[in-house]
């Protein structure tokens, strides 16, 4: 059985907060789960800057970019696959190139295309509780059947 831990976030700055705490345990590649707005991208805020691999106001959605890295050599590897649409995108994009990179993957939207996330992956998922409250679940490791 994995491990599930809980946490729950008051505000952005609590969220950034868990995220910095959060830097120091996650490896591999993280796939950040959560309906739009949920905070992905402000937790993702919180681990680059946890990782030390850039302050967290240099950290943006990669949502048109798609692909955003931080740090030098590159530390953390911040993908967004919102706007694909099938697994081939994905794969042209070359994210599974990323993989055996020595570096932190997060990945948003990345539960849409299985077919392309490693087996070995953990989860954080993310849902609005109560305006800026945050249930935040981290399950790791994640293996795929």
């Amino acid at each position: 059985m994995n491990s599930v831990q809980r946490f729950e976030t008051h505000s952005d700055e609590e969220t950034r907060a868990l995220g910095r705490r959060l830097a120091a345990q996650l490896k591999g590649v993280v796939l950040l789960i959560g309906d739009l707005g949920a905070g992905k991208t402000t937790l993702a805020k919180g681990i680059v800057e946890g990782t030390g691999a850039a302050p967290a106001d240099e950290v943006s959605s990669p949502t048109f970019t798609l692909i955003h890295e931080y740090g030098n050599p590159v530390k953390v590897y911040h993908a967004d696959l919102y706007r694909l649409d099938t697994a081939e995108q994905v794969r042209r994009l070359g994210i599974e190139d990323l993989f055996d990179k020595p570096a932190l993957t997060l990945i948003e939207w990345g539960e849409r295309f299985p077919e392309v996330i490693p087996p070995i992956h953990t989860e954080i998922r993310l849902s609005h509780t109560a305006d800026d409250s945050r249930l935040i679940e981290l399950r790791e490791p994640t293996s795929q059947n």
